[in-house]
């Protein structure tokens, strides 16, 4: 089992649970937090520190959010994207953001 970021997290970016995992596992792009899910030690500290919820365990992943299981997956690989240590303000207008749904067409990878 592994903790994985959804869809709540694309144009908010909060970075609250960055600061709390053990093993740095996050990484970042221009609009979206991953966890590396090999890095990843399921303690689920991150999980109550995000405040819109985007961080769930691969177990409770709904049907309708299984991309991002992959997607946590292969970004955290990508060249362009960093890892993050350290809590960033989030993104502009991310408080009309974090109750949008269907963001997945807004995630930029690069």
């Amino acid at each position: 089992m592994t903790y994985v970021v959804t869809q709540a997290c694309i144009q908010c970016k909060y970075t609250d649970c960055v600061t709390v995992c053990p093993m740095d596992c996050f990484f970042e792009g221009p609009n979206f937090l991953v966890i590396h899910p090999d890095e990843c030690i399921d303690c689920s500290i991150c999980v109550a520190e995000c405040p819109v919820g985007a961080i769930v365990s691969d177990q409770d992943v709904t049907p309708e959010q299984q991309v991002y299981v992959e997607l946590n997956r292969s970004l955290s690989a990508h060249p362009a994207w960093r890892r993050i240590t350290e809590q960033k303000a989030p993104l502009p207008d991310h408080e009309y953001w974090a109750s949008q749904p269907d963001k997945l067409a807004l995630l930029k990878k690069d």
